[in-house]
């Protein structure tokens, strides 16, 4: 039972590559069968267990079309990815749903964090947990998209901000 479940989910993650060969994303078979290997790694570190599909598909379809992940470091951020999902759902207590927690986690990869695995877990999902064992719940009308924003504790450049210190290096 344990091995058909294994090459059904081998299958499944093998199979995305009919979506994200369209972004230059590939996986072999054997990089497939680490991606699961890690999976289960991740799962034990974390103390969770997942039934059926398990979120690996879900995460290669959700980042696939990143500007950030390349052939050359797809099967490593797919990975990383993962454990950054398993940790977050712990540390948010599973209030979030997959879902939500992927939106999340895409939108803050490619609009905050440019690509940059460490600051996603380190800052922008570690704030976002704090928030949501404070109570906060906001997060379930928007699907987890444009939530972030509310918590960043980085001010942001942005136009206004820009022309303002453009001023002031000018003026002296």
């Amino acid at each position: 039972m344990v091995l058909l479940q294994q090459q059904n989910q081998l299958e499944k993650v093998v199979e995305t590559n009919k979506i994200t060969s369209r972004f230059g994303l590939v996986l072999t078979e054997e990089d497939a069968k680490v991606i699961l290997e890690e999976r289960l790694r991740s799962l034990r570190e974390q103390n969770r267990v997942e039934f059926g599909e398990g979120i690996v598909s879900k995460i290669i379809y959700e980042f696939c079309d990143s500007e950030y992940i390349s052939q050359q470091n797809y099967v490593e951020t797919i990975i990383r990815l993962q454990e950054i999902f398993y940790l977050y759902k712990n540390e948010m207590r599973d209030e979030i749903t997959d879902d939500e927690l992927l939106h999340l986690m895409k939108e803050q990869f490619e609009k905050i964090c440019f690509g940059d695995l460490e600051y996603l877990e380190e800052t922008c999902l570690a704030d976002f947990a704090e928030a949501i064992r404070a109570g906060y719940r906001g997060y379930k009308a928007s699907d987890g998209y444009g939530e972030y924003q509310k918590f960043d504790r980085v001010k942001r450049w942005d136009y206004g901000m820009y022309l303002e210190t453009l001023k002031e290096l000018c003026w002296r």
